[in-house]
């Protein structure tokens, strides 16, 4: 019996546990683009690893390999080859969708003819901005950023976007919302028993403290950043980092990983079985922006979805199997949310960096700007402002 694609009509749905751990259940049918066979450069096991720790970044070895059925060492020394050669990763982040910790934008950049690549690589040194896109179609860059204020987010797109050489302009989205984003994103490598045990295993997470605005110290500064460059990085190993007891740095990072940072692991896109990256804007009548942000966190293809204050309220940005699905998969969110138009649409050329990992042309890790908490790096930008100018 064939099994029902995307181009067959089917409908959208979250994808099971496996795939999406927090998807919304909202009773639909999924659309399912057909499976590619693994890249040469991992093997079903390679798979399986990424997908564990997809679900459960900092689950120990011995539970992985529990789960997989291999010997921990194995499970262990197939993620160390797999970091150095920088095609995956674990990295830790501000939570994106709690406007206390952090404030989100995308930023379009249009640059002078032939200086995208440079400016790219010039906003790419400040941790601000941790996800950079080169772009075909109505602009040559799209960036995300994170701030601490949307007082800060003006500065930002001032001492450095616009004052960087070879910008022409640049039109800031304001996020008020992030339905979906890319740690919910996962391979299909495990079946549901091992999902379930993985996700058993996960320590407790839950909102911030009510606090008017969470306050970073010093040691929680310090941990993002180290946390950011490897998010599996021991207590032990972070302990001695921070010069801080090990009781005490075991209780701040369950803090932390509780209520301010999340975890993710990605892996080189090329590998992923979906090379094509593309973003879209769009908009939907405002009394639907939730309803509809919900549906497309749902769909597999849908690596994040932010709602957003401007001429679009939604940014979707998704993985695609080929050129030709940039136009169909536009198409088939139109047959099944009507009330959704897509006002534009780039292809992603190359992605410069991602959540602060800078990538090669080969969508691998060749290095890491380290992540501060906004506050810290607001305050460091403010004081190294007319080195911008």
């Amino acid at each position: 019996m064939l099994k029902k694609t995307w181009c067959d009509d089917a409908d959208f749905a979250p994808d099971s546990r496996t795939a999406r751990r927090e998807a919304p259940l909202l009773g639909v049918q999924d659309y399912a683009a057909p499976e590619s066979e693994p890249e040469p450069d991992l093997d079903e096991l390679d798979r399986c690893v990424v997908h564990a720790l997809q679900i459960h970044p900092r689950a120990p070895w011995t539970l992985v390999g529990e789960v997989l059925g291999v010997n921990p060492v194995t499970a262990a020394r197939r993620w160390q080859r797999l970091q150095e050669a920088g095609l995956a990763w674990v990295t830790a982040y501000p939570r994106l969708y709690d406007p206390r910790i952090v404030v989100t934008g995308t930023v379009e950049v249009d640059a002078e003819p032939g200086a995208a690549e440079d400016v790219a690589q010039a906003i790419a040194k400040d941790p601000a901005v941790p996800n950079i896109k080169l772009t075909a179609g109505g602009r040559d860059l799209v960036a995300a950023v994170q701030t601490r204020s949307l007082d800060e987010l003006a500065r930002l797109t001032t001492s450095l976007f616009q004052r960087t050489p070879g910008v022409r302009a640049t039109r800031t989205h304001v996020s008020t919302g992030v339905s979906t984003e890319g740690s919910r994103w996962r391979l299909r490598s495990l079946d549901e028993a091992q999902a379930a045990r993985l996700e058993a295993a996960l320590p407790p997470s839950g909102p911030p403290a009510a606090l008017a605005e969470p306050r970073w110290e010093e040691l929680d500064t310090r941990l993002l950043e180290l946390l950011s460059v490897d998010g599996r990085m021991s207590l032990r190993d972070l302990a001695a980092a921070t010069g801080t007891s090990l009781t005490t740095l075991r209780r701040r990072v369950q803090s932390l990983l509780a209520s301010r940072l999340c975890l993710r692991c990605d892996l080189a896109r090329p590998l992923s079985g979906w090379p094509l990256s593309a973003v879209y804007f769009a908009s939907v009548p405002g009394q639907y922006v939730e309803e509809t942000s919900r549906v497309l966190a749902g769909v597999r293809e849908v690596r994040s979805c932010s709602i957003t204050a401007g001429p679009y309220n939604l940014v979707i940005d998704v993985w695609l199997r080929d050129l030709r699905d940039v136009h169909a998969f536009e198409a088939h969110l139109s047959r099944r949310l009507p009330r959704l138009t897509v006002a534009d649409r780039s292809v992603v050329l190359r992605t410069v960096k991602h959540m602060g990992r800078l990538l090669d042309h080969d969508g691998r890790c060749v290095g890491v700007v380290p992540l501060r908490n906004p506050q810290v790096a607001g305050a460091h930008r403010a004081l190294n402002s007319a080195a911008w100018t």
